[in-house]
């Protein structure tokens, strides 16, 4: 059984930093992929950024130059560092996984497994 477990969040001033750390565990190999989503009052879910199964990074148009996604193969561990933030960026931050190959982690649908999800508040 895979799990996936979140930290780091909190808060931050607009401009500031957060970096979201998830480990996975339970993969019995490399075929999945991991991705960060976020749920925000009114706006439903989205995705932050992913890493694909192939190691290919993809992003939100909204994150893009702003925050940056890695991931450790031999941890499991999938890393967002948030930079610039805005009051727009507040909302729960959910590690995501999908096992396969090839998988993109870019819908909320396809993910098999989901952390229980961080909160992270930015004010202006």
């Amino acid at each position: 059984q895979v799990q996936l477990v979140e930290t780091g969040g909190g808060s931050a001033q607009a401009g500031g930093s957060l970096r979201l750390s998830c480990v996975g565990s339970g993969f019995i190999d490399s075929r999945y992929c991991m991705g960060w989503f976020r749920q925000i009052p009114e706006k439903g879910r989205e995705v932050v950024a992913a890493v694909a199964s192939d190691g290919s990074i993809s992003a939100a148009d909204s994150v893009l130059g702003r925050f940056s996604i890695s991931k450790d193969n031999a941890s499991h561990t999938l890393t967002l560092q948030m930079n610039s933030l805005t009051p727009d960026d507040s909302g729960m931050y959910y590690c995501a996984a999908e096992l396969g190959w090839p998988t993109s982690c870019r819908k909320d649908y396809a993910m098999d497994y989901w952390g229980k999800g961080v909160l992270v508040t930015i004010s202006s």
